[in-house]
């Protein structure tokens, strides 16, 4: 596959504007006096469906032929990008069917399928459910359109990085949640096309961090998947990626693992600090910043990813709860 290109980033913006939410970005006082830098907050949870996938799916969806929206559209997520990808087909007119792990939380399959979409509960992994992606384009000619390792949706996401730099012209550091990597990948290349100089640090939970592992490991791997509070950042990167892996490696400056606790106390501190109800993937930003682990952060914006956390649970949270979701998984399981 060729590589992506800054100029495909800015038709997926020209592309997307009509049905997407220009985020706003704040000032965090509170996280600024903490870390000695000055740090804000792009609100990306915001945006119609309650997180950034939406761009890249939009994008996705508006580029296909005529054929392969009458064929319809599939995927497999751990939420997000199906609720998006729900929501962009529903807009278009297309068939969808999001396939998802049993690990998924109920409150984003029901996201998922007020968006018009059928979803289809497969195994206990994103790979258990790709198998089922696989079926439904080998026999039924859908068209796959992958959370993360496809062109359309990778440049998609870029957008968040123009925006972003045009909102906080001095920025220095961006952080930014990473699981299979479309978002910092595309973030990355739209950013640093502009400005090299920018750092882009990738934050993901220490429980079964997919890009982590394999770029520690020089390739793309299989890892295990493990009940997470951040649970938007499961699954894997592909053994067989075909670009965010690599773009990863090229453009992406350090990547960080913050622990349950810590993700736990950036739900709390957006909450009661920053009256924000966000998600565990959303707050990871906030949980290294917290945890001391970003140096010298400088102007620095964190990407608030997502908001579609079950209630309950955020609720449990705020309230000091230390909730360890991996035990509760093996009570259900039992």
């Amino acid at each position: 596959m060729g590589p992506i290109s800054f100029a495909a980033i800015e038709k997926a913006r020209l592309r997307i504007a009509p049905f997407i939410r220009q985020t706003p970005i704040v000032s965090s006082p509170s996280l600024s006096e903490l870390t000695g830098g000055d740090i804000s907050l792009k609100l990306e949870q915001l945006q119609i469906t309650g997180s950034f996938k939406l761009r890249g799916a939009t994008n996705a969806v508006l580029s296909l032929t005529e054929e392969q929206k009458a064929n319809g559209v599939v995927g497999v997520s751990t939420g997000n990008h199906g609720r998006g990808l729900a929501y962009a087909a529903h807009n278009a007119g297309v068939k969808c069917i999001i396939c998802m792990s049993e690990l998924v939380p109920k409150n984003k399959v029901d996201g998922i399928r007020s968006h018009g979409a059928e979803v289809r509960i497969i195994g206990r992994s994103q790979d258990d459910a790709q198998v089922e992606v696989d079926r439904l384009v080998a026999e039924e000619g859908m068209t796959m359109l992958p959370p993360f390792d496809h062109e359309d949706i990778i440049s998609g996401q870029g957008t968040l990085g123009l925006e972003l730099q045009e909102q906080l012209s001095e920025i220095e550091t961006v952080l930014v949640p990473v699981s299979g990597g479309g978002l910092i990948s595309g973030m990355a290349l739209a950013m640093k096309a502009r400005n090299p100089a920018i750092r882009m640090i990738g934050i993901s939970m220490d429980r079964g961090a997919a890009m982590y592992e394999s770029q520690r490991t020089g390739k793309p791997i299989l890892v295990t998947e493990c009940p997470t509070l951040a649970d938007s950042l499961g699954g894997g990167v592909g053994l067989s990626n075909q670009y965010t892996f690599q773009m990863v490696k090229d453009l992406v400056d350090d990547l960080v693992l913050v622990t349950e606790t810590e993700i736990a106390e950036a739900i709390r501190h957006a909450y009661w600090q920053e009256k924000l109800v966000i998600e565990g993937s959303g707050s990871v930003g906030i949980a290294a910043l917290l945890a001391g682990k970003i140096n010298a952060p400088g102007t620095c914006a964190c990407v608030i990813s997502g908001c579609n956390i079950d209630m309950a649970l955020h609720k449990r949270l705020i309230d000091g709860e230390n909730v360890d979701v991996s035990r509760e998984q093996l009570e259900v399981d039992a």
